[in-house]
């Protein structure tokens, strides 16, 4: 069965199934939520690559580096405030083996060009910056409400995901930073497919 084909709610229903057969990403977004942080959403890597790995009979936690939390505070743009974020959250995951990321992604345009070389126009929520990663199978976004419902973000859909399809969001991400993505993707995930990045 080609998952990538099925209509969206199916896929959605995979999605989710493919995401429960992680342990660690089920236990950061339930303690993600009890901190209760502005537009949190756990987004990219940590939820692509568990459905290249369910897809690909590998375990679901292999090649998964880190797990990113964002949030979105425009109220306090200071770096002392987001560092508060990020100390409590280093409680909060303490007994977490992969590190946990946490990014005001209200703050992004403040770093992102001396990090990336290219500048980065201020976002207006959690949803815009998850807009401009480097693929679309990493525009990405899952958070969980009231009652455990989830919240999945997903402006591409999900086809490239289950498609294991590599595509190319020459949003704001520079050639360069998504091609050396991809090569270590495919070190990892052999059977991507990689599109090349659009010529000019």
């Amino acid at each position: 069965m080609l998952i990538g084909r099925l209509p969206i709610d199916e896929q959605l229903e995979h999605f989710r199934a493919a995401l429960n057969t992680n342990p660690t990403l089920l236990r950061v977004l339930d303690l993600a939520a009890g901190m209760q942080l502005p537009g949190w959403y756990l987004f990219a890597g940590c939820l692509y690559q568990t459905v290249w790995n369910v897809v690909t009979g590998q375990p679901p936690e292999a090649g998964i580096l880190d797990y990113d939390l964002g949030y979105f505070d425009s109220t306090d743009l200071s770096w002392e405030a987001e560092d508060a974020v990020i100390r409590h959250g280093h409680k909060v995951f303490t007994g977490i083996a992969t590190p946990v990321q946490i990014r005001n992604q209200a703050r992004v345009h403040l770093w992102y060009e001396q990090k990336f070389g290219a500048p980065c126009p201020p976002h207006d929520s959690t949803e815009a910056a998850i807009d401009t990663f480097e693929a679309t199978c990493a525009c990405l976004g899952v958070r969980t409400g009231p009652g455990g419902r989830w919240r999945i973000y997903a402006p591409h859909g999900l086809s490239d995901v289950f498609n294991l399809v590599v595509r190319p969001n020459p949003v704001l991400a520079s050639r360069e930073v998504y091609e050396a993505k991809a090569r270590r993707w495919q070190r990892q995930w052999p059977a991507l497919t990689v599109l090349p990045w659009p010529e000019a």
